[in-house]
């Protein structure tokens, strides 16, 4: 299973999120953005129950994240 995370992240705290989100294990990858979103992140998993705690635990409550939105495939 894949998703797709929008992250807005709190002003100046870009570059730190960035490379927090790098050194993670469950984030396959991560790309800034311009505009209304700063980052796109890809996370891969087994399944939703295991996707969805990874980006509660490991992406939505990293410090510096405001808000996150989810794109997922079925």
């Amino acid at each position: 299973m894949i998703a797709y995370v929008l992250a807005i992240v709190e002003p100046l705290k870009e570059h730190k999120v960035y490379l927090s989100l790098g050194k993670n294990t469950v984030v396959d990858e991560v790309f800034p953005l311009f505009g209304e979103w700063d980052l796109i992140i890809k996370v891969t998993a087994e399944g939703n129950e295991e996707l969805i705690k990874h980006i509660t635990e490991n992406i939505s409550n990293l410090d510096g994240i405001l808000s996150t939105k989810t794109l997922m495939g079925f």
